[in-house]
């Protein structure tokens, strides 16, 4: 899994964002929930998968209500470290503020002797199903992509469990002292 689009998008000599590193448990997969204040205000929902982390762009952000269907556009794999980056990217590709929304541990929801081979032959076909064990984010999911969809647009769907919720929306589930927050008040127009 190449990193070479990635690389190709930024000057890391002005950009903190990180160029690599490497999972030191391989028992457990990782994800991360950024919330983006670029352009526009996102959600990068990111999942470890090979040593990279598969990456969506989420418009709405990931909801904990079954009934939402958040759409999750694909993009670049993203290096590992960068499940703990948090900061302000200068001018150019993505500039803007990142912060950790939520982040943690998944795996498939079937038992699984290899998890990680499971999880790309899921990733392959178009329709992943896991359970994700994170602050907020917590219970069974599924990304599943757009049948005839050219452009990586996939569904970030939450599954009926114990850990859903009705009229769940992200922003609620973010702390007013955000730096995203902080800016958004002082740049109001």
């Amino acid at each position: 899994m190449s990193l070479s689009k990635y690389k190709s998008k930024r000057d890391f000599k002005s950009s903190p964002e990180p160029t690599g590193g490497k999972s030191n448990n391989e028992k457990t997969l990782s994800f991360v929930v950024q919330r983006h204040k670029a352009s526009h205000l996102h959600y990068d929902f990111r999942l470890e998968m090979k040593g990279v982390l598969k990456s969506w762009a989420v418009p709405k952000g990931p909801s904990l209500d079954p009934a939402d269907k958040r759409l999750a556009m694909m993009v670049e794999d993203h290096p590992y470290d960068y499940k703990d980056f948090a900061g302000v990217i200068p001018s150019g590709y993505g500039a803007g503020i990142v912060e950790i929304w939520d982040k943690g541990t998944y795996t498939t929801i079937e038992k699984s002797d290899n998890p990680e081979k499971d999880l790309l032959k899921m990733l392959h076909e178009g329709n992943l199903k896991f359970t994700m064990k994170g602050r907020k984010l917590k219970g069974e999911f599924a990304l599943v992509k757009l049948k005839n969809s050219d452009d990586n647009s996939w569904l970030l769907i939450k599954h009926r469990d114990k850990y859903a919720k009705e009229n769940y929306n992200s922003e609620d589930h973010t702390p007013k002292s955000s730096p995203i927050n902080k800016w958004l008040a002082k740049n109001k127009k």
